[in-house]
């Protein structure tokens, strides 16, 4: 699994593609796709706008307890189909939202908080971590 973040319109996107020039199966949440569909057409997978598809995600559930137990199992179920081939590969990119101003409205701050929590476990089960600033990658891990 890939992870890749940094801030909105900082060529995330645009680095993914020039770097895996593989057949790819592109999921984006900007362009209103579904995540979480049980098939892949490819055997590499993006997933691009991991903040926006949380919020419908943080939206069906009770507590964060619930929030992070579902989100650490969907991450778990896309390691598994990503196991089941050496060939596959699962990249999700989703926009840094931890910088600036903090909502007012709570539903906001969860959301938020849920997206950073996501972040962080997704940096920590994944492969390899790269952040994009204007269009240059740092290799975190």
């Amino acid at each position: 699994m890939h992870f890749v973040t940094g801030g909105a319109y900082n060529g995330k996107s645009k680095w993914v593609r020039r770097i895996w020039d593989s057949p790819i199966d592109w999921r984006s949440a900007y362009e209103g796709d579904s995540w979480n569909e049980p098939t892949f057409n490819e055997h590499v997978i993006v997933l691009e706008g991991l903040e926006e598809w949380m919020i419908a995600f943080v939206a069906k559930k009770k507590d964060f307890k619930e929030i992070r137990e579902s989100w650490r199992a969907y991450l778990e179920s896309l390691l598994a189909w990503e196991s089941e081939d050496c060939d596959r590969r699962i990249i999700i990119i989703g926009t840094d939202i931890t910088k600036g101003i903090v909502p007012l409205e709570k539903e906001n701050r969860t959301w938020r908080d849920a997206v950073g929590w996501a972040y962080q476990d997704l940096a920590a089960l994944a492969e390899r971590v790269d952040v994009i600033w204007y269009g240059l990658n740092q290799r975190l891990k």
